[in-house]
């Protein structure tokens, strides 16, 4: 399963590239701003992999830009009758850190949660310590959860009217950078068809069609379904 805009292919993690996954995972760099530090053995990552391989519920990322894989990004614990997840992000491309692509991955996922399917809220748990992602995800509008400021991994919350107020300049610059093309799709592939995954994703569809109406889908020679939204 892919999710495609912009110059960003999101593509969600295979087996292929779980190892890869796992060597960046216990990088010392990305390990120091994770709640686990704990070095991830080959088992223990196929284990985990596993658990999410069949769950619509748990989506894990692989980020794609101009054809580099540079980095991670979830959305998990997923609710679709409450209409609530998590999410996060890392990336082990470390030169496009001061980029614009963190933002428009970002803009990506928490567009397809606001404006896609209509939800109300996004949380994402963040260390304390790890003042790079708590300045980035307040400069997209997150807030930190009451009852928050003694625990070591926080809790922050996003909102509709607070992703717009803190992104209206950048998503004026993303708007003016594409021109044209702003137009996002989703692409179902036959691996993900044979495992039961387009028919998890009803629940998906099925808030698309009460936000944005009906919208266009086409198979594709190598068995794959385009969605186009």
């Amino acid at each position: 399963m892919k999710l495609i805009k912009y110059d960003i292919v999101l593509e969600r993690l295979k087996e292929a590239d779980i190892e890869l996954v796992r060597q960046h995972r216990n990088s010392e760099q990305i390990r120091q701003t994770m709640e686990y530090r704990e070095n991830i053995t080959p088992e223990m990552q196929r284990e985990w992999f596993e658990s999410i391989n069949k769950d619509i519920n748990q989506l894990y990322f692989i980020i794609h830009y101009q054809s580099k894989k540079i980095g991670l990004l979830n959305a998990k614990n997923i609710d679709w009758e409450k209409q609530i997840l998590e999410s996060g992000i890392f990336l082990w491309e470390t030169n496009y850190y001061e980029t614009f692509i963190p933002a428009i991955v970002s803009i990506m996922i928490t567009d397809m949660c606001f404006e896609l399917l209509g939800w109300d809220v996004i949380y994402a748990h963040i260390l304390r310590s790890n003042e790079r992602a708590i300045k980035y995800n307040k400069s997209l509008g997150y807030v930190l959860c009451e009852n928050q400021e003694d625990k070591e991994n926080q809790l922050y919350w996003l909102t509709l009217q607070s992703f717009h107020q803190n992104t209206q300049k950048l998503r004026k610059a993303i708007s003016h950078l594409y021109s044209g093309k702003d137009e996002a799709y989703l692409i179902v592939e036959p691996s993900d068809i044979a495992k039961g995954i387009l028919l998890q994703l009803e629940p998906f569809f099925r808030l698309v069609r009460r936000q944005k109406g009906n919208f266009e889908s086409y198979s594709n020679v190598d068995g794959s379904i385009t969605f186009a939204f």
